[in-house]
Order: structure tokens, then C-alpha cells, then sequence
């Protein structure tokens, strides 16, 4: 891409600016529509039952007094699923099971027995894998009806011994969780060069290793999973309104599962109270609600409760990592080895499994490493499934190379902010592909390191804290610089469609979906000031497969990458087309025409102008149109990237830890983000503050856990701890700008980086606060008695 492409994208009237969200009004008035206030006449509900155990056999269902009982419509098995001819199973990942051990040329088998198929079923068939799969599905006239029936469903189970956790599932004596995986181990594969990292490790100065472990995360929007299907007989038509990230996937799947033709099932998005990719998954209701709606010949209703979401939504995270460090004795990494075994809950999904894949190619961070090989482990366990959340493996990447970084500067005895800088990349080596596969556009790692330190004054605060000490109070400092890869790759497309209507209003569609990102604002910025039309003016459309055909969604911070392009790019085939009208308008040559904040003017004779809103309304008008120029003025595109996006930044915290207690009290966070030109930096600085409270949760709160039957512990609210508002600290927030080379916007993805940047940077404080005690390592989350425990097993 030309460098001045780049260069034309900067700070105008609109773009750059904090213009107020659009999509706040409603939302902060209480007129937003989800999908649980969406209301049709003869509406009925869906209730779905899950499974009270993590393994067993179903023996039988009864379902007599459930389907005799007042208000029930039906009550549906997997067997009426099979009667009713449609394909009882969701889409399933293939499993690449080959063995790593060997070098790249001996690591691939294409064997069929290498793939390995696991069927996932919209309710159980014979086992059930984890609590609260689903069993059996009630329909009924009232929501309490449904779920008083589901009380009535006679399941009997033969119990079977339950693996819950990766070191249970990857014993040799493990039960087989899927006949089809007898050793339970879902994916191996690995990356980087085994045998020149091997050498560089004989021949270090020094090694460095760490033990480390992402909790598991159970996604928790404020809205838990909907949907309302409706099927008109008439016209053979049937349309489901749900919470989703995806309205394009939803219409593939149910295309698929009930085999119908695309064009005959309509998806359409309302307002959506959270996703953070857990609502990118297919889930049973979504499929159980339209063909319950397809069966009674009425519309229904799914609300999921918000114990339902918490044991059968995907949950996120959960690996564990040794990994290790060869170093000179100045702190240079010379190369990274490791491996990482991660939990892929009773079904994987096609997220859980490349996320561990994902970890690997990204452990080098923003370093330098010459040579690194990781290995990756999947275990299939009586869990519910993995899958994306907030970052999809960078966050977990993130954690384990900052928690390494700050290991190797203690055993070196080298500040852990100049270890840093010792091994960032080059600013002029860009682009970059690391030893681990990773490819990073752009960065200038330094830059965004300097400001974090000017803000937290490190200096002033090291000052500070050996002065605390001395009083017997514990503050510490802890640093992340984070980088990701995001925002679409060369592989990705993403549609945009630009019309100006003939009063001159715009009106826009693209294929992604909002779920809080402000989507509405920051496109609506970008359109005008590329067409010169008010802000007002312009409409956007997205989350509806009637009126937007194709689209990829949001997910992976691609929206503004790819939609923000996409939607460009068709502004200014619009504009270019106005140009000619306009051209012909002014009887000029388009070469003397220029184009300025919505006017069209001769050049060197200022007078001779017409508007865009005059050239809209010509367009219209096949007799004031040259016979080359057909009516309308629109364009559509579809829009592919030279490659991804990688965002970076450093963030930086001051705690002080009650070493009585264990409490650990954040007084300060700072974050410096570099994600490319800003279009909007108050929506930026707000996707920050969201994604820095995620990761603060995971840090300090949050913790998924079973016992050893199976039994999700932490099933509410009560027992789940999410951070409140005032468990977080003012976060003071900066930037810098390095745009990306592989879209001509050189925006970069923002959703995701505050939660990658942060769980490091509040673990590391806190052991640097507790470094004069001994306490050198500590296991997310950080919660005051694990501390405490910490603090007393050093002292002994």
C-alpha cells in the first residue's frame, strides 16, 4: 500500500475527534431493544434442561408429566430430533491429534487417522460430558410454565468417574471422555525451531523458567444468551432475532442444520448487552427455538438464566505453561522454549482449539527472540467448552512472557523496565515474522514505554517505595508491554455498501456487529468526512442478513480494520462518481474539479461549485446525467487487508499489598496504547477502560472452578466474583500513533488490548511489593488468601 494512502487518513473535522456516541441515548434511557423485549402475539417459551452430572450415561427420559402439564406445548430428546429428519449435531471442529515430537519435515501425518471427529448434539444422545449440556427442551404457553416443567423430565443417568481438570484427563488411567479420543488429548502441535532453540539454549549464559497458569474464565455479559424465532408457513419463511456477534455464522448454521436455503432464514441482531466472543458460538437454544417456532407454527421465545450461562456458555482461558528463557548475562533473550497444556472442556470447539495455538505464536511479545520452540497440548476434560473470550490467546500469551520477563530480571538482578527495553524489536525492523510464526505490521515499543514511565514517575516512585518499606508498608510497581495480532488477516474480508439517497441522506451497511464497540459513531465519522455530508445524515446498518448478504462479524478487534476500510473504500467510488457528475455539472474536465468538505469547485474559479447534497439529487435524474453515467449514486466493496494488525502498549501499576491481610489495594493504573490513527479516541479510551476492568477481573476476582465430581462451584454470582466499580482504580490512559501499513486507514484493532495488557501488570506489582518477603510467585487470582498464604508460607 502507498505510504500517502496512509498519509490521507488524519485527523479532519470528524475523524479524530470525540464525538459523542451515537448509541448512548437509548441506551442510558432505558428505550435500547433486547432481544427479551422483543414481543409478538402467541408467543410461546423455550425452556432447556441441563445435565446435573459432569459424566454419565443417559439410560432413559421420561417426559409424560412433563408434556401432561398445564401450559406445555411439547417437550422435545434428542430422539425427536432424529424422527424429525434434521441433523441433531451443531458443527464440529475436525481434531488434529498428530504427534509434535519430531522436526517440521516428520511432523505431519495425513493418515486418517490423524482426524478425528467429535459430534456435538443439540441435546444429549447416550452421554452427557459436562454439568448443564443440554438434556431436553420444554416449550410452553408461559416462561414459568416451561421452566416448572423442566422439573417434571425424568432423567435417569448411570454415572460415570469424571476427569475435570487437564492433569486428571491426561493420565494414562483417564476415562475416555469420547470413545473416538481415547487419550483424552484433543490437539498437539507446536511452533518455532526445535533444534536451533535447543542449541541456543546449550550454549547460554543463563536460563530463567516459570511456571504459570490462566484461570479459567466464565464469560459474564450483562444480557445471558437470547433468541425469538418466528416462521411464516405462507412464505416458507423463518427469522430469528438473538444476542449475537454474528448474525452471517447464526444463518450459515441454521442453513446447515436444518437444510435450508440461506436466502429463506433471516438473522437480525438487536441491541446486545456484552459478548466478549462468547456470543460467536453456536448454542442448542438458538437451534431449538427456531425449529420449536417451525414445529408449534408459532413464535418462541429462549432466555437463558444466568445459571444456565454460567454452566453451558463456552468458558475462557484455562492453560497452564511452563516456559523458559536463555539469556546472555546483559539480559539479551538468546531463545524461548515451552509448552503449554490446555483444557478444551467436553467438546472443543473450533476457538478452543487454535487459542492454545494462538499462545504459542505470540509468546515472544514484543521481543526480539532469535529462536523459540513451544509445543501445545489439548485435553478434552468434563468441563463446559472453551472458547474465545476478550483477547482468544493473547491475553494468555501476554501473561506468560511478562511473568517470564520479570522471573529473568530478578535472577539477573536487572530492573524489570530495562530488560524490557534491552530486548524490545527495532522500531526499523518492521515488518516482523518472530521465531514463533507471528506476524507484526508495525511498532515503535519504546515509545509507548517512555510515556507509561513519565506517568507513573518511576523514578519519583522507586523513591517512594524504599521509603515505605522502611515504614513496613508494601507498595509495588508492575509493568506489561503488551503487543497483539488482530484486526483481520490477508485471508479476511469484510463487506461495505455506501448509497446517498437523492435528498442527500447516507445510508450504509457493513457485515459486522456492534455489541457496545460504538460502531454507528466511529462509521458514521469515517463517511463523513469522506463524503462531506453531515454526521447526522448518515445511517448505519449492520446486523441483518436481509439488508447486508455477507458479512465475518466482530470479533478479533477487525471491526474498524476491515468495516472502517470497507466502508471507505465504497465512499469513495461514491465520490468518485459525483466527481463525474459534477464534472459535467460545472462543464469542466474532471481533472480541474476538486472535491472539499462537501463542495465540488472549478479549480482557480472558486465560484463555479456545486454540492454533494445538488449532485445526490442529480444522480437521480437520468436527464440531467451524460449517457455514460447510469442513475443512482452507490457502490459496494468488499474489503481484504494486506495482512493483520498488531496493536501494542505498555501499562503499568502501583499497588500496595496489607501483608496482615492480603488485600491488595491498586492506587494507580496506567495505560499507553498504540492502536494506529484514532477515529474516535474517546470511544478508544472507553474500549480500554472496559478491556483494563476484564483483565483487573481475571487478575484479582475471577476463578471458574469444579469439584472433583464435576460440579461447577462457582455457578452464580454469589460464588463468581466479577469486579464491582469501586474494585477499580481511575485508569489514566495515553497513546501513541504507529500506523499499520496493511489497510489503507493503518487503524489497528483496540476491543481487546486493556485486558491484555493488564492481568500482568497487576501480578507483577503485587510480587514486586511482596519481593522483600520472599514471595516470588502467585497464581491468578489474586484473591486476599491466596496472598495471605503466600505471605505465610514464605515466612516459613
Amino acid at each position: 500500500m502507498p505510504a500517502e494512502t496512509t498519509d490521507r487518513f488524519r485527523p479532519r473535522e470528524m475523524v479524530g475527534t470525540a464525538v459523542q456516541r451515537r448509541e448512548d441515548r437509548s441506551l442510558v434511557t432505558g428505550t435500547a431493544r433486547y432481544t427479551d423485549d422483543i414481543e409478538y402475539p402467541r408467543t410461546a417459551h423455550l425452556a432447556i434442561l441441563g445435565s446435573q452430572y459432569a459424566h454419565a450415561r443417559i439410560e432413559s427420559i421420561d417426559t409424560s408429566d412433563a408434556a401432561a402439564a398445564d401450559g406445555v406445548l411439547a417437550v422435545y430428546t434428542y430422539e425427536d430430533l432424529v424422527e424429525s429428519g434434521i441433523d441433531p449435531t451443531m458443527p464440529s471442529p475436525s481434531l488434529d491429534t498428530e504427534d509434535v515430537s519430531g522436526d517440521d519435515d516428520e511432523n505431519t501425518d495425513d493418515t486418517d487417522d490423524d482426524d478425528l471427529s467429535v459430534d456435538r448434539p443439540l441435546l444429549a444422545d447416550e452421554t452427557v460430558r459436562y454439568q448443564g449440556q443440554p438434556v431436553a427442551a420444554v416449550v410452553a404457553d408461559e416462561r414459568y410454565a416451561a421452566y416448572d416443567a423442566l422439573d417434571l423430565v425424568e432423567v435417569t443417568y448411570d454415572r460415570l468417574e469424571s476427569a475435570v481438570d487437564i492433569d486428571t484427563a491426561l493420565t494414562e488411567d483417564a476415562p475416555a471422555i469420547h470413545e473416538t479420543v481415547p487419550d483424552n488429548v484433543g490437539t498437539r502441535t507446536d511452533a518455532g525451531d526445535e533444534a536451533a532453540t535447543n542449541t541456543a539454549f546449550e550454549r547460554a549464559a543463563n536460563t530463567v523458567s516459570v511456571e504459570v497458569e490462566n484461570n479459567r474464565i466464565i464469560p459474564t455479559a450483562m444480557e445471558p444468551r437470547a433468541a425469538v424465532a418466528r416462521y411464516q408457513a405462507a412464505d416458507d419463511e423463518l427469522v430469528v432475532e438473538l444476542s449475537s456477534q454474528n448474525p452471517h455464522s447464526v444463518q450459515s448454521w441454521l442453513s446447515e442444520v436444518f437444510e435450508r436455503p440461506r436466502h429463506r432464514i433471516t438473522v437480525r441482531v438487536p441491541d446486545v448487552g456484552g459478548g466478549f466472543g462468547a456470543k460467536l458460538q453456536p448454542y442448542s437454544g438458538y437451534f431449538l427455538t427456531a425449529w420449536a417456532a417451525m414445529e408449534q407454527g408459532r413464535p418462541v421465545t429462549w432466555q437463558a438464566r444466568r445459571s444456565e450461562d454460567f454452566q453451558s456458555m463456552v468458558h475462557g482461558r484455562r492453560q497452564r505453561t511452563e516456559i523458559e528463557a536463555a539469556l546472555d548475562d546483559d539480559g539479551t533473550i538468546t531463545a524461548l522454549r515451552g509448552h503449554i497444556d490446555a483444557d478444551l472442556g467436553g467438546y472443543p470447539t473450533t476457538g478452543g482449539l487454535l487459542i492454545p495455538e494462538g499462545t504459542a505464536s505470540m509468546l515472544c511479545g514484543p521481543y526480539d527472540v532469535p529462536t523459540g520452540y513451544i509445543t501445545v497440548r489439548g485435553a478434552i476434560t468434563n468441563t463446559a467448552p472453551i472458547s474465545a473470550y476478550r483477547g482468544a490467546g493473547r491475553p494468555e500469551a501476554t501473561y506468560i512472557i511478562e511473568r517470564l520477563l520479570n522471573a529473568c530480571a530478578r535472577e539477573l538482578d536487572i530492573d524489570p523496565v530495562a530488560i524490557r527495553r534491552r530486548n524490545f524489536i527495532p522500531s526499523d525492523s518492521f515488518p516482523v515474522e518472530t521465531a514463533l510464526d507471528a506476524d507484526y505490521d508495525s511498532g515503535e515499543y519504546e515509545k509507548a514505554l517512555d510515556a507509561a514511565l513519565e506517568m507513573i514517575d518511576y523514578d519519583q516512585f522507586r523513591e517512594r517505595q524504599q521509603r515505605a518499606r522502611e515504614e513496613g508498608r508494601y507498595l509495588g510497581i508492575g509493568f506489561s508491554s503488551y503487543v497483539e495480532v488482530c484486526g483481520g488477516n490477508s485471508g479476511d474480508t469484510e463487506s461495505g455498501s455506501v448509497r446517498v439517497n437523492a435528498d442527500g441522506q447516507v445510508i450504509a451497511h457493513t457485515g459486522t456487529q456492534d455489541t457496545g464497540q460504538g460502531h454507528e459513531t466511529s462509521y458514521a465519522q469515517v463517511l463523513a468526512d469522506e463524503l462531506g455530508v453531515p454526521f447526522d445524515d448518515i445511517r448505519i446498518v449492520e446486523g441483518d442478513t436481509d439488508a447486508v448478504t455477507e458479512g465475518n462479524g466482530t470479533g478479533g478487534s477487525r471491526s474498524l480494520a476491515m468495516a472502517g476500510n470497507a466502508l471507505r473504500t465504497a465512499a469513495q467510488e461514491v465520490v468518485e462518481k459525483a466527481h463525474r457528475i459534477a464534472a459535467h455539472r460545472l462543464e469542466a474536465s474532471v481533472a480541474d474539479v476538486e472535491f472539499d468538505d462537501g463542495e465540488f469547485h472549478v479549480t482557480g474559479a472558486p465560484n463555479r461549485t456545486i454540492s454533494f447534497t445538488e449532485i445526490a439529487d442529480i444522480a437521480y435524474d437520468p436527464d440531467d446525467l451524460p449517457a455514460e453515467i447510469d442513475p443512482g449514486l452507490e457502490a459496494s466493496t468488499y474489503f481484504r487487508p494486506e495482512g493483520s494488525t498488531a496493536p501494542f502498549g505498555t501499562h503499568a501499576a502501583v499497588v500496595e499489598v496489607d501483608v496482615e491481610t492480603g488485600e491488595i489495594t491498586i492506587e494507580r493504573y496506567v495505560a499507553v496504547d498504540d492502536v494506529g490513527p484514532q477515529v474516535n479516541p474517546k470511544l478508544v479510551e472507553g474500549q480500554i477502560h472496559g478491556g483494563v476492568a476484564q483483565g483487573i477481573g481475571q487478575a484479582r476476582f475471577e476463578d471458574g472452578r469444579y469439584d472433583e465430581s464435576g460440579n461447577l462451584a462457582t455457578g452464580s454470582l454469589q460464588d463468581y466474583a466479577v469486579p464491582k466499580a469501586h474494585h477499580l482504580p481511575d485508569i489514566e490512559w495515553d497513546s501513541t500513533v504507529t500506523p499499520s501499513p496493511n489497510n489503507p486507514m493503518g487503524v489497528k484493532g483496540v476491543g481487546e488490548a486493556g485486558t491484555i495488557g493488564s492481568t500482568p501488570t497487576v501480578v507483577n506489582a503485587a510480587l514486586d511489593a511482596l519481593a522483600p518477603l520472599g514471595v516470588d510467585h502467585l497464581d491468578m487470582p489474586l484473591t486476599d488468601e491466596s496472598v495471605w498464604t503466600a505471605i505465610q508460607n514464605a515466612s516459613q
